[in-house]
């Protein structure tokens, strides 16, 4: 296997593990938030973060995922160009698919997390982090 394919595998399979989690609600953001339950209906939290989530599942983390790939192969491909050979662009390539992948995906977890926070502001709840 070659240095290409190698790291095209390793960045999908980077990619998928983020993408299930994001599925599953097991990503930063979905359960992070902590908010001062002094005095307050429990019941009605839970409802209310329920549908803060529901809001968040809208930031495309994947697709943010896959445009910083593309993004970062582009600028390691012409990076390992200039510096190497073709397979010096090519480890390029995969390093910064690899890097750019993982930076969008986690740009757009923090969103997530943001989107939130946010909403559960917006509905009066004290956000504490």
């Amino acid at each position: 296997m070659n240095t290409k394919t190698a790291g095209l595998i390793a960045m999908s399979i980077a990619l998928l593990t983020i993408a299930g989690c994001a599925r599953n609600g097991t990503v930063p953001g979905d359960s992070g938030v902590i908010v001062d339950t002094q005095n307050m209906d429990m019941a009605q939290y839970q409802q209310d973060l329920a549908e803060c989530r529901a809001y968040a599942e809208q930031v495309p983390v994947g697709e943010r995922a896959a445009g910083g790939a593309v993004i970062g192969a582009v600028i390691g491909g012409a990076i390992g160009a200039v510096l190497g050979d073709g397979e010096g662009a090519e480890r390029g390539a995969g390093t910064g698919a690899i890097s750019g992948g993982v930076r969008g995906a986690s740009s757009g977890l923090s969103e997530r997390d943001q989107v939130i926070k946010n909403c559960l502001q917006g509905r009066g709840y004290r956000v504490l982090n």
